[in-house]
């Protein structure tokens, strides 16, 4: 038996492919809209860096005196409870000062210092902590940097709002044209910003005062007011149209 050879339809006669969803059809209008969304809320959290120095002209006594500011501090912060909700050391540095006459090599002193950095979701305590910082010998303090934390629910917040706003301008289209939306094509998270506010001081630069001339009582603590923050989200949507009727 002989089998009849089966041929390919001829290009002419094939059947059109389906419309991408994502293109517009006379049948499918398409409408491509942006949300967006500011948000101005309290921070959540600040940060200070503290920054502890030393020096001498023996490396051991350096050490050891670095090591005693660095225990000191951190014993002070540490008395603040779950005020601080993040404690974390950075960088610690020894490094020889080279006298600069005279043949060779020869050192003059040696410089350390060490870094740590504070968290606190208690604001009530933060000027309190900081001037008390600030307080001790050769002790730097920078900050304080206001933020939101990464969980905050106002990052949320302004995602909906952008998206309800995406709707909303997608309906005004549609309602001027006498119609509907009709389904949702593709939803674009094109950027939700919000970073930390940086509100720069420095407190304690410099400052180096001997054990007998510190007063016995603390310092009066610093106002510090927090600086609202920026919360922006952005959206891109886009919606298919019952068709309208444009006669």
């Amino acid at each position: 038996m002989t089998e009849t050879p089966t041929t390919a339809p001829h290009p002419s006669h094939a059947t059109p492919p389906a419309p991408h969803p994502s293109h517009a059809t006379p049948t499918a209008p398409r409408v491509t809209v942006r949300g967006e969304a500011h948000l101005e809320v309290d921070p959540e959290i600040a940060r200070i860096t503290i920054t502890l120095t030393a020096r001498g002209t023996d490396r051991r006594t350096t050490l050891d005196d670095l090591t005693h500011r660095n225990t000191t501090t951190l014993d002070l912060i540490k008395t603040y409870g779950e005020a601080v909700e993040k404690l974390e050391t950075g960088t610690l540095a020894i490094r020889p000062e080279l006298a600069r006459h005279g043949r060779g090599e020869r050192i003059r002193a040696y410089h350390g210092s060490i870094q740590l950095t504070a968290t606190l979701g208690d604001f009530t305590v933060l000027g309190e902590l900081v001037t008390r910082l600030a307080d001790h010998d050769l002790t730097r303090i920078d900050g304080p940097w206001w933020a939101l934390r990464p969980t905050s629910p106002h990052h949320a917040a302004a995602r909906r709002q952008a998206v309800h706003e995406a709707l909303q301008r997608a309906r005004e289209y549609a309602e001027a044209l006498n119609t509907r939306i009709d389904a949702l094509l593709e939803l674009s998270d094109t950027g939700t910003l919000g970073g930390p506010t940086f509100a720069t001081a420095s407190y304690g630069a410099g400052l180096s005062r001997s054990a007998h001339t510190e007063t016995a009582t603390d310092p009066t603590p610093i106002d510090l007011e927090p600086v609202r923050q920026n919360v922006d989200a952005h959206v891109e949507a886009a919606f298919t149209l019952i068709p309208p009727n444009l006669g």
